[in-house]
């Protein structure tokens, strides 16, 4: 494996250009790698194997499918370490958080993209015709560098089982990931062509992928601006399009609850990784008359995240990913104070080049601050008070967005809430994470959805032969 070059039509090859992106280890600052600037010939070249590997690649039995992912599989958990110590590097997490968040879940979540594919129903009878599902043919993924692992894992992993050609380009943050699955595919066995690696910049590589005429499908993740520019461009040619985009989750706090357990569960949301998550709970809703309550365990509870040394396993928090993302937060403080709301814990970040920002809450938020309608990406908490239910979901679906949710109180009451909530996702108590169920949002939260089932029909298409 050669991370200064590309991995186009089975064979590690020299970029079109000379040029290289730094990869900086955002705890240290250290660059410690460099990737290849791809560009749009090396997209062109990319695409142009992925197209003619197609042809053949479609027909490929199921079961071969199957074994050569499987393989990938083995390969990828023979190198769970590397894959741990290269997210760390790449994106300043923890190696706790890197192995249990990062990493091991997504392992998983490859098996069961393999059971998936391996039961699905690909052809259904009705009454006179079969309705088949077929590969939709070359897929872009377009993957962002919060989830190094996790969002290549949810497009390549799918996409090739369902018999579609892959062309990837990671994160120009976190890329290096993407390498070490690029040689276990071609340890695997991979033809050429079926899986193509082109590292670059977004605005070069991810639009040259968005408008090429033999690209089928776009899938996304990332902002919802980003996301709208990315959809305008594939739609020229009318392709395919999955979009996971941003998110600014609710969560309820509703009374006769079990609230220590409740904003735990929002505040471990929050934390994670940053706060660098799309579905993090980052608007609490807590009945007017309880705010003090809330506040109480708020303060108490976010003590226990801290930071220190990436090899503690005590540590669960790292500074944010990059320059870009510490002043982006740091604005986002400001201009809650500027707002009029309340700072409860943590507040402005002092610029002193770590990238870390300490936990932060507000609370008295009004809706209509833009704390409390625009994603901030950090680990900021906003807590808005309400008058009753009806309230509560009122402001919970006050929002462009609709990817996650969490409601904690007495168990009818928050299922009862829960299905009144816009929003993909939501968490009712000490719900945990299924492997097997879809993710993804309404409103502009995105198109389609991954992981289970339905994260795997996204790369099929829908063709009703008339055969009676």
């Amino acid at each position: 494996m050669d991370i200064r070059k590309l991995y186009i039509n089975g064979e590690w090859v020299e970029a079109d250009s000379d040029s290289y992106i730094d990869i900086e280890n955002p705890a240290t600052h250290e660059i410690f790698a460099q990737v290849p600037r791809g560009n749009e010939k090396d997209v062109d070249n990319a695409v142009k194997a992925a197209r003619a590997a197609f042809e053949t690649w479609q027909y490929t039995p199921l079961e071969e499918r199957v074994e050569l992912m499987k393989k990938v599989l083995a390969g990828l958990k023979s190198r769970r370490q590397e894959l741990i110590q290269t997210i760390t590097n790449e994106l300043g997490s923890p190696l706790k958080v890197s192995a249990e968040v990062h990493t091991d879940p997504f392992l998983l979540e490859t098996e069961h993209y393999i059971k998936v594919a391996s039961e699905f129903e690909y052809e259904e009878r009705r009454q006179t015709s079969v309705v088949r599902r077929e590969p939709v043919g070359v897929v872009g993924g377009l993957t962002p560098w919060n989830f190094p692992l996790e969002q290549i894992e949810k497009k390549v992993v799918p996409a090739l089982l369902a018999g579609n050609c892959v062309v990837l380009k990671p994160s120009q943050f976190t890329p290096l990931t993407a390498y070490i699955l690029a040689e276990e595919i071609d340890k695997a066995g991979y033809p050429a062509g079926v899986f193509n690696l082109v590292t670059g910049r977004g605005g070069e590589v991810g639009d040259a992928l968005a408008v090429h005429p033999d690209v089928d499908m776009i899938s996304f993740t990332g902002s919802t601006d980003a996301g709208r520019e990315v959809a305008r461009k594939a739609l020229v040619n009318i392709k395919k399009i999955a979009l996971e985009l941003g998110g600014k989750s609710a969560a309820i706090l509703l009374k006769g609850g079990d609230w220590e357990q409740g904003i735990r569960a929002v505040l471990d949301t929050v934390m994670l990784n940053g706060g660098q998550t799309c579905n993090a709970l980052t608007r609490l809703l807590v009945p007017e008359d309880s705010l003090a309550e809330a506040e109480e365990i708020l303060i108490r509870q976010t003590k226990d995240y801290t930071f220190g040394p990436m090899d503690d396993p005590e540590i669960t928090m790292g500074p944010l990913a990059s320059r870009k993302q510490f002043d982006r937060v740091k604005k986002y403080i400001e201009v809650g104070i500027g707002e009029g709301a309340r700072i409860v814990l943590g507040g402005v970040p002092e610029d002193d080049g770590t990238y870390n920002v300490a936990p932060t809450i507000f609370s008295d938020v009004k809706r209509d601050m833009r704390i409390a309608q625009e994603e901030i990406f950090g680990p900021v908490l906003v807590v808005l008070p309400y008058k009753d239910v009806d309230d509560a979901v009122s402001i919970a679906n006050d929002s462009i967005y609709g990817l996650a949710g969490g409601v904690f109180g007495p168990e009818e009451e928050a299922n009862e809430v829960a299905r009144r909530m816009k929003t993909g996702t939501v968490y009712v108590n000490a719900g945990e994470w299924d492997v097997a169920s879809p993710f993804g949002g309404y409103k502009q939260s995105g198109l389609g959805r991954e992981g289970g089932r339905e994260g795997y029909e996204e790369f099929l298409e829908v063709k009703t032969i008339y055969d009676r």
